[in-house]
């Protein structure tokens, strides 16, 4: 892997953050995990990142999944990213598609997360306004952490009574039976979990950007052209006007882009 943004000192090849790396070499988790360690003061207030690939030609997906946009390297990002989290925020529809699991504890984030006063494996939170979810997956009867529900007050009482039955905790975030993001994320907050992930998918992240919650994009650039009909990363409607972003690094291996955009 190699660091290309950001550069201040072409010949450097340590790898230290403010500097170039230009070996191409495989980095620790513990490199990873200080390149992509979230703000200082996140821990006291809130941040919101996204983590997600697209092919070159803006597919989120392929066949509905996002796995053959992947590579190695990017699941070892991936994998950094959750060890790094208080929490992990889904879609419903990513939880059926993706086949999502628990978060595991991982050795190699352990130290680093007791550090931070954090659990052993980030919390899975999972937005969903219908909760067609199946409730007997190992999401919500085996985690390590209570799996949360993000809903709003007019979904179904007997689903969310079925939810937490199967072991899950329902959060309400919103009036109508789905989610206010403002409101999702600062619930969220209020039970100590600042350090927030979201995964996708699309709908979800679209709902993030136009609500101004989303602070940082990880966005992996997958050397791959898929053509065909597949959703961008975000969707739902436009926003009034585009949101900035400020590029704050970029790594590259064998061909993808390991980027990362923090909210202007």
């Amino acid at each position: 892997m190699r660091r290309l943004f950001p550069v201040t000192d072409m010949t450097a090849t340590d790898g230290a953050a403010g500097t170039a790396d230009a070996s191409d070499r495989e980095w620790s988790l513990d490199e990873l995990a200080d390149a992509y360690a979230y703000p200082a003061d996140a821990a006291g207030s809130r941040w919101l990142r996204a983590n997600m690939v697209s092919s070159l030609d803006g597919a989120g997906q392929h066949e509905g999944r996002s796995q053959p946009l992947s590579s190695d390297t990017d699941m070892r990002i991936f994998g950094t990213l959750r060890g790094l989290a208080d929490v992990v925020v889904v879609g419903a529809e990513t939880v059926r598609s993706e086949g999502y699991r628990p978060a595991r504890a991982r050795e190699a984030f352990a130290a680093r997360r007791e550090a931070a006063g954090q659990g052993p494996a980030p919390v899975i939170a999972v937005v969903t306004a219908s909760l067609d979810l199946d409730f007997s997956l190992p999401l919500f009867t085996g985690p390590l952490v209570p799996t949360l529900i993000l809903t709003g007050a007019a979904s179904s009482p007997e689903r969310r009574a079925e939810a937490e039955r199967a072991g899950a905790e329902v959060l309400i975030a919103g009036d109508g039976p789905g989610i206010d993001p403002e409101r999702a994320v600062t619930a969220l907050a209020a039970r100590g979990l600042r350090r927030q992930l979201t995964e996708g998918g699309p709908r979800l992240l679209g709902q993030f950007v136009a609500a101004g919650v989303l602070d940082e994009l990880c966005l992996t650039v997958s050397p791959t052209m898929t053509a065909g009909t597949a959703q961008r990363i975000a969707g739902g409607p436009a926003v009034a006007v585009p949101k900035r972003f400020a590029v704050a690094s970029v790594l590259e291996q064998d061909g993808f882009l390991f980027t990362r955009y923090r909210r202007i």
